[in-house]
């Protein structure tokens, strides 16, 4: 909306470089052109204020599919007023020279124009549509022909309109039926994710089994060391218990051999001592046999004193004594 200031009775009228202004004067043309700015007299100027800039235009509208389902199609039309002469002719584009305000609702009829026309194509492309088919090449499809549509109707170019863009958002079914749809897709993503479950859990059980007989086979292994350990340990008891049964064998045998050698050299000394004797004997005999009886009455005394106990006192009486002498004489 232009900018409009009044001073005595005069009005300043102040338009952006988006909005193109035609003012008009006893039924001619003042000033035509964007981004004006120029003094008027309200009584007798005509203003149009027509903006020229690129516009976007959301329309939401509901279809039927050729298996009769309702969709809501969501789209978005880009336009601007490409001739703001033809569309000021055509449209009500005047505003209120002392406000700057449209008179009218220009943009509302261009509005309803894109519209019912970008609707018309639409319905014309989905009611010959599937519904399948219009949820996955709807949107291409519906987008070109409203396009194709837009530029081929004669009264947007008879207006001043020009459209610069379509754009097709979403093409969505009803609630029910987009949850019925989305069912069957939900189904293989739950059996694609148990599939993936079921398989995690096969590779699970295949390592717990692979794992299981690495530890079985590492079990069996150890037995086998371990039996190979007490073989070798048995092995090494038996050699040992044989290498001390013949060390005890040589140290009795050689025990044997010394007892026999000491029991011959006991036997030597023996016989030797009483071979010894035996002369010392024979000698002593020998000896004695040629002895006279007095001599050896002497050593029987002798012997016999040296067997005696110790005496300490010795009392002859006379009888005993005088017995002896007689005995002496007799000798004599």
């Amino acid at each position: 909306m232009a900018d409009i200031t009044r001073r005595a009775g005069w009005r300043h009228l102040r338009s952006a470089p988006t909005a193109h202004i035609r003012h008009h004067r006893r039924g001619r043309l003042v000033h035509d052109g964007p981004g004006l700015s120029f003094w008027y007299r309200s009584l007798t100027a005509a203003l149009s204020e027509v903006p020229v800039d690129d516009r976007e235009l959301t329309m939401s509208f509901h279809a039927r599919t050729a298996d009769f389902q309702d969709v809501a199609v969501q789209s978005t039309v880009t336009y601007r007023i490409s001739d703001p002469a033809t569309a000021a002719a055509r449209l009500d584009f005047s505003v209120d020279p002392d406000t700057g305000a449209w008179r009218g609702a220009p943009l509302e009829q261009i509005s309803t124009l894109l519209t019912e026309t970008a609707q018309q194509h639409a319905l014309d492309v989905l009611a010959r549509t599937p519904l399948s088919e219009s949820l996955v090449d709807g949107v291409a499809a519906v987008r070109e022909r409203i396009a194709a549509g837009l530029a081929a109707e004669p009264r947007l170019p008879a207006t001043g309109i020009e459209v610069v863009a379509v754009r097709v958002v979403a093409i969505r079914p009803e609630p029910e039926v987009e949850r019925a749809l989305r069912t069957p897709a939900r189904e293989r993503i739950q059996q694609d994710a148990d599939r993936a479950t079921y398989e995690r859990r096969a590779v699970a059980v295949e390592r717990e089994r692979a794992i299981a007989e690495n530890e079985l086979a590492s079990k069996i292994e150890l037995a086998r060391q371990e039996e190979r350990l007490v073989e070798q340990r048995g092995a090494n008891a038996r050699r040992e218990a044989e290498e001390s049964a013949a060390a005890d064998a040589v140290r009795a045998q050689a025990e044997a051999a010394r007892t026999v050698r000491l029991a011959r050299a006991e036997a030597e000394a023996a016989r030797e001592v009483g071979e010894a004797r035996a002369q010392a004997q024979a000698a002593w005999l020998r000896v004695h046999g040629e002895a006279d009886a007095a001599t050896l009455h002497a050593l029987a005394a002798g012997r016999l004193a040296e067997n005696l106990p110790r005496i300490e006192s010795l009392t002859l009486s006379p009888d005993a004594l005088s017995g002896l002498l007689d005995r002496l004489a007799r000798r004599s």
